[in-house]
């Protein structure tokens, strides 16, 4: 068996950024996609670096080698896949609220093991300084491009008030729901009862 020092040309076939063999992968890809692959069937806790190495078909010491840890593998995929769905729901300042919030519970549904992953990689930081500070800075991100969305100001020039603000919330209501649609996907809100309640909340505590 070739080490994992070595160029081991598997090639996978699939889509682009799916966890299914294609043909140009090296290494490093190889892995990300298995990675992804065993987000998507076992989910994050049960993802062992056994169990991504043979997704990829290389051997267990190239996760080590090309990433560090097995967490760390695991949280690069997830964020990648995190940023293809950011990309699929986004709108932009002036589209309509309750649209975007339908086309994210849209993506809370259609890619439930993404979701679960991230709340299980949350809790399995906790134990794990490093993966808590990649986390957070991923967290300080999400805010800034939701108040971008909203205000329609492009990232970098995004007002930290906007983004401690506007920001924070969107991003707290995000948390939120997901959670309800996780926990309860029959009985989850939908755009408009989001919309809705964002209303009534707004008219009584308007001082």
């Amino acid at each position: 068996m070739p080490g994992p020092g070595l160029a081991v040309r598997r090639r996978l076939r699939g889509p682009a950024g799916s966890g299914a063999y294609d043909p140009g992968m090296g290494n490093r890809e190889a892995l990300l996609a298995g990675a992804r692959r065993c987000l998507e069937e076992k989910g994050y806790a049960a993802s062992t670096a056994r169990d991504v190495a043979s997704a990829a078909r290389l051997p267990e010491a190239a996760v080590a080698e090309h990433f560090g840890s097995c967490a760390a593998l695991l949280h690069e995929a997830l964020f990648a896949a995190m940023r293809e769905r950011g990309a699929e729901t986004g709108g932009a300042a002036g589209d309509d609220y309750e649209d975007l919030w339908s086309r994210t519970a849209e993506s809370f549904r259609a890619h439930r093991w993404l979701w679960a992953a991230t709340l299980e990689a949350l809790v399995h930081a906790q134990r794990s300084p490093e993966l808590l500070r990649t986390l957070a800075a991923g967290q300080d991100d999400a805010r800034r491009a939701l108040a971008a969305r909203l205000t329609g100001v492009a990232g970098a020039e995004v007002a930290a008030h906007d983004v401690r603000t506007v920001g924070t919330v969107q991003l707290a209501l995000l948390t939120g729901v997901l959670v309800q649609w996780l926990a309860d996907p029959e009985h989850a809100p939908d755009g408009r009862e989001i919309g809705e309640g964002l209303r009534a909340l707004a008219a009584r505590t308007a001082g």
